[in-house]
């Protein structure tokens, strides 16, 4: 189901006295209309039932709510429109409908210029997500190539059994680049091995994917993960960017279905991220797994829209 934006949710301080250069977020941001210029999108997954399948702790259906309101305050530091552009809502257990209801969705925000800024709902965003960009390339880019970078503890390729679930996105996707004869182009950014199954690293291997593991990432080490990063994406032509924020430690980001043991520092994460927007290459960005049910005082949906801040600025630009 989609629903239309609520902008109630966009309201804050005002610091009027100050002019242009002290508004904030909630006082630039608008509904998305069918003539809008292109701008900044943000857009809604309201979902659990990824989550539910693969037996993790719901409540990520409360994100795309909890983070709009975490990001009203943010300060507008860019002057590309901002928008809101509703929500895409899982009804009755019907994730597969939903999946393609957002993927219809950001294909005609990226048609009409558009960034889409996607917020979560757990990681079975990502399968919606990339059916979107999948439709738009097909539409106006069939001959470029698509990379996706997932910043996350989990390498998410495990096998539907029998349906998708936040655990299997990636799986799906790899299964549809095959079926649509292009390269399956994913590197996974921060997979912890307490967290995955020799299974899934086997797996990873088998599809051609790249993983940089979360205890690769250290501050003597980060110029090197950069050129990693660097590397795979100038292979590529577009970028997919997805978040998931169990990625960070669990005393920053405590608020996910599974929190993790260790995690990328957020100091390491965001010279990492600028890599990725610097390229210029970004064509959506999401952030899955917020669940605002285990949150402490709102600190990590302050983290999140930080996150969402980053690439705000990245994004505009470039």
């Amino acid at each position: 189901m989609l629903q239309l934006a609520d902008m109630r949710l966009w309201s804050g301080r005002t610091d009027s006295e100050d002019g242009r250069a002290g508004e904030r977020w909630h006082q630039r941001v608008t509904p998305l209309h069918i003539d809008s210029a292109p701008g900044i999108a943000i857009l809604g997954f309201s979902s659990d039932e990824g989550v539910r399948r693969n037996k993790g702790r719901i409540g990520a259906a409360k994100g795309p709510r909890i983070l709009r309101l975490a990001m009203a305050n943010l300060p507008s530091t860019f002057d590309t429109p901002l928008y809101d552009a509703g929500n895409v809502r899982v009804e009755k257990e019907d994730l597969e409908s939903a999946q393609s209801l957002l993927g219809a969705r950001i294909t005609e925000l990226l048609e009409g210029g558009h960034f889409p800024l996607v917020l979560g709902g757990g990681h079975e965003i990502a399968f919606g997500s990339y059916q979107g960009i999948a439709r738009w390339m097909r539409e106006l880019h069939r001959e470029e190539t698509l990379g996706i970078i997932n910043f996350d503890a989990h390498l998410d390729l495990r096998i539907p059994a029998p349906k998708g679930s936040s655990g299997t996105p990636f799986y799906q996707i790899a299964e549809q680049c095959e079926i649509n004869g292009k390269p399956f182009n994913y590197l996974c950014v921060g997979a912890a091995d307490n967290a995955n199954t020799p299974a899934l690293y086997n797996r990873a291997d088998e599809l051609g994917a790249k993983v940089i593991r979360d205890r690769e990432i250290t501050s003597w080490n980060l110029d090197r993960v950069r050129e990693q990063i660097a590397g795979f994406i100038e292979n590529v032509d577009f970028v997919y960017l997805t978040v998931c924020l169990d990625v960070f430690p669990a005393s920053v980001m405590p608020a996910v279905s599974a929190p993790s043991g260790r995690g990328v520092p957020l100091e390491l994460f965001e010279p990492l991220l600028d890599t990725v927007l610097d390229s210029g290459k970004v064509c959506l960005a999401d952030m899955a797994e917020f669940n605002p049910y285990f949150d402490i005082e709102d600190h990590a949906a302050r983290t999140a829209a930080r996150i969402g801040f980053q690439i705000a600025n990245g994004v505009a630009s470039k």
